[in-house]
């Protein structure tokens, strides 16, 4: 059970700074805005390292004591991160309604002025605890008028699953073997499911320009919960800054995902995130990103721009036009020359439809566009 440990703090620091998810260091179901304090500053270019804290186990759903709620899975309390007892015993308010997610910051970035491009370049994920969970709850997801099926009222134990107030939590276990990590639960019948785990931070953003309180759950345009499961190691991710400093924020960590996101959570649990935060100014953010002004992802392989709304049709059709302005505005290629290799190349995928604001992203290969670079 300490295997893939990591206590706030312990252990190998790769940022040049760190940055703990304390109750001083977290908002809990809210986004920062342009008002919230930062939390840290960073040089342009500079190096963070963030505990982030997985919201499961932790609800008011759950009991809102993750020593009792983990030790109905034989998890000691020896094995829950302090910082999540923390959170979760401390007087931090939360509303089920505005969100679920512990989100850590803002960190400042010096230079970051609106107009510009932060780049987030993620340069480290590691495993805080070796156990998470998949939760259906309170008639969301893809199916809330079927889902989920165990609506009791009073906490049940199943071999499984518990059920507690129509919430259907799986415990999920991690082994390792060799340098795979897969994922583990229980799915019936004494059997268990075994799946690769490949883990991103599911929330990324820039603090809106607003003064109103920010939900956490729905994405948009700051970024925040977008869930996009191509955000892992080796990724970047671009977020045109709208306030000074940019003010980044994560949280919403996730071990493995499907496309989709369907139950209403992935596979959830706690990472250790490095990334590097740079601003891009003038030529240098159109050099990457062209005219967006939404957020995009790139691999080592793809360009990934995204659509997001409320009406999953909306949501693709807004991912079209970003993907057409992406090439036409970062390679000259003509609007309808765009349009037409998207239709015989571009994928489009469903990044999630249950955070209330849907998203949907493309699929651009590099290696199709190697004579334009």
């Amino acid at each position: 059970m300490t295997d893939h440990f990591l206590p706030s703090g312990s252990g190998a620091i790769q940022g040049d700074q760190f940055l703990a998810s304390t109750p001083e260091e977290v908002l809990w179901g809210w986004l920062p805005n342009a008002l919230t304090p930062a939390a840290a500053v960073v040089p342009d270019g500079g190096t963070i390292t963030i505990d982030t804290v997985s919201h499961e186990g932790i609800l008011e759903d759950q009991g809102r004591d993750p020593v009792a709620y983990l030790a109905q899975f034989g998890v000691p309390a020896s094995a829950v991160l302090p910082d999540a007892i923390a959170i979760a015993a401390s007087g931090l308010p939360h509303r089920m309604e505005t969100g679920p997610h512990v989100v850590t910051g803002p960190i400042a970035v010096r230079s970051a002025e609106p107009g510009d491009v932060l780049r987030v370049d993620i340069l480290d994920l590691a495993f805080r605890a070796p156990y998470g969970f998949v939760s259906s709850r309170h008639g969301f997801g893809a199916l809330p008028g079927e889902f989920p099926e165990f609506p009791d009222s009073e906490p049940t134990r199943a071999v499984d699953r518990i059920v507690s107030d129509g919430c259907v939590s799986y415990y999920s276990w991690v082994e390792k073997h060799g340098t795979r990590f897969t994922g583990h639960f229980d799915a019936g019948n004494g059997r268990n499911v075994q799946f690769p785990l490949d883990p991103f931070l599911g929330l990324m953003g820039v603090a809106p320009a607003t003064e109103d309180e920010v939900p956490s759950v729905p994405p948009g345009d700051h970024g925040g919960n977008i869930d996009i499961k191509h955000t892992g190691v080796g990724s970047s991710l671009y977020l045109p800054v709208q306030v000074s400093g940019g003010m980044f924020y994560t949280g919403d960590p996730h071990y493995a995902q499907g496309n989709g996101e369907v139950s209403l959570t992935a596979l959830e649990a706690p990472l250790r995130a490095t990334v590097r935060l740079t601003v891009l100014k003038g030529a240098d953010a159109s050099g990457a990103i062209g005219a967006l002004r939404t957020p995009m992802v790139e691999t080592s392989t793809h360009w990934i721009p995204t659509g997001m709304d409320a009406d999953l049709n909306e949501a693709m059709r807004h991912a079209v036009r970003n993907a057409i302005t992406f090439l036409n505005t970062r390679f000259g290629v003509p609007r309808a020359a765009a349009m037409a290799y998207l239709s015989a190349a571009g994928d489009f995928e469903v990044s999630q439809v249950v955070d209330a604001v849907k998203g949907v992203h493309c699929m651009i290969r590099k290696a199709d566009w190697a004579a334009w670079m």
